[in-house]
């Protein structure tokens, strides 16, 4: 184990290894997380349109807030595992989704997530996700718009 993940809890790498496991899929190419069990819905709409193209997928719930150490791993751990693309739908303040391009050279595909408490509609997260520092670099789609992110991580692949 590297120095860099030795600082990691074991709870929190005992629960990235399960994670690993539960998803060693053959061939799954795009990853597709959310910072909320309540962005399943939506989210699953992205996973749909993959799976219409043909396009293997997993899909997971994560927190940038609550789970960070797992969601560093869980995107530093991303292009070994053979993914291509990594989607990441968060509301609110929408950190997931530079959480996860801090941790990858794997393109990230961000989906900004309306909430019942969200500010104007959903803008607080798509301006958190659009405005990146500069060196991580976060596509952004429309404001509850996982299909257009499907679509665009199957174009980033080829497929």
């Amino acid at each position: 184990m590297s120095e860099e993940l030795s600082a990691v809890p074991a709870t929190e790498t005992a629960q990235v290894a399960a994670l690993e496991q539960e998803l060693a899929i053959e061939g799954v190419l795009v990853g597709i997380v959310m910072g909320s069990e309540s962005d399943m819905p939506m989210m699953e709409k992205a996973a749909a349109e993959l799976t219409r193209r043909g396009i293997a997928n997993e899909i997971q719930v994560m927190s940038a807030h609550r789970n960070p150490d797992t969601v560093a791993e869980y995107a530093k751990t991303a292009q070994a595992r053979g993914l291509k693309v990594l989607i990441a739908g968060a509301g609110l303040a929408a950190a997931l989704p530079g959480a996860v391009a801090a941790h990858t050279e794997l393109p990230v595909i961000g989906v900004p997530l309306t909430s019942k408490t969200s500010v104007g509609g959903g803008i607080d997260a798509l301006l958190a996700i659009a405005q990146m520092p500069p060196g991580v670099p976060v596509a952004c789609v429309g404001v509850d718009n996982p299909k257009n992110a499907a679509v665009l991580a199957a174009r980033i692949i080829g497929a």
